[in-house]
């Protein structure tokens, strides 16, 4: 196949790009390099160092020929939609229309779409929530990835696409960026490597369903094989975990005290988020395989290289 993947140079989507050469694809990567790294991509990737707002995406989709589009380039923090909600709709919402409408000039009809299952149900009614909860989002994050659900649908009914929409819970795993504000986990790693206090915003008593990016890949490629023209459907693992179970699981493998820090919590962000996966696993006949605690142990030795690696002469 042909590949195209967007925000290909970041932490999900690397990943994917990985798994699309293993088996044989040709894959074409659009990334800005903002948030994403060159050192992320194989070399056997083609790389377009464009943003997905360029008006140069149309010619370039049409020079590929692309048969999937898996669209991961996003604005990603949630904190940073609060204190800038223009970039993300920018970026979040005109990046997709950018994309579908410069795909609306191939012959391409298959798109993946990351969305996000940990923001735009906002405080759950019910837990887990399924893919019928009320979406309530608390950002505009988890708002900008519902509203480019809805064009999802717009151009599966209009034009024929074939669209899913992924709602990941919190992905985590090697790769991840340690330095913004988004991935808990990855900032843990990076802190404790440092032997740095762990800061928890709030209590460390709000909880989150917590996915390895090896089983989000597994996601994305059964994902491929459904043959709904539009279907949203969740992604995690029906687990819950605090951030303070977090902590301690991550002092335990790095052998290090406890020491952590409380500051106050930030805007926009739930107590409680845990997903139902009943759909994935009967639409896609997936589910997760990587346990948190070995998930942990595996991120955290990733890091442990990086930092090696670059303390090397």
């Amino acid at each position: 196949m042909r590949v195209l993947v967007t925000g290909g140079a970041g932490f999900i989507a690397s990943h994917l790009v990985d798994a699309y050469l293993e088996r044989g694809d040709q894959v074409l990567v659009i990334d800005d390099l903002s948030s994403g790294s060159v050192k992320n991509l194989s070399p056997k990737a083609e790389l377009a160092e464009i943003s997905s707002l360029d008006d140069r995406i149309e010619k370039i989709l049409q020079a590929f020929k692309p048969d999937l589009i898996n669209h991961h380039a996003a604005q990603k923090s949630v904190r940073d939609s609060v204190y800038d909600p223009k970039k993300d709709a920018n970026i979040n919402i005109i990046g997709l229309l950018k994309m579908m409408e410069a795909a609306k000039t191939t012959s391409c009809r298959q798109v993946l779409f990351a969305s996000s299952g940990g923001a735009i149900y906002g405080e759950q009614e019910e837990f887990p929530a399924n893919e019928s909860h009320a979406t309530k989002p608390l950002s505009p994050y988890g708002i900008s990835k519902l509203a480019s659900e809805h064009y999802l649908r717009f151009y599966s009914e209009s034009f024929g696409f074939r669209a899913t929409a992924l709602r990941y819970a919190n992905v985590y795993g090697p790769r991840q960026d340690p330095l913004g504000e988004a991935g808990v986990i990855a900032i843990f790693c990076s802190r404790l490597l440092e032997y740095k206090p762990l800061t928890i915003y709030g209590t460390g008593e709000q909880t989150r369903d917590f996915v390895f990016v090896r089983d989000v890949v597994r996601a994305n490629l059964s994902a491929e094989k459904q043959e709904h023209p539009f279907i949203e459907i969740n992604i995690g693992t029906q687990k819950e975990s605090s951030v303070l179970e977090l902590t301690k699981n991550l002092f335990q493998i790095s052998n290090q005290a406890e020491n952590i820090k409380f500051e106050e919590r930030k805007p926009g962000e739930q107590d409680r988020s845990i997903l139902d996966i009943s759909l994935a696993k009967t639409a896609l006949s997936w589910s997760p395989e990587v346990q948190l605690l070995e998930g942990l142990r595996q991120t955290y030795q990733w890091f442990q290289r990086e930092k090696t690696d670059l303390q090397s002469p």
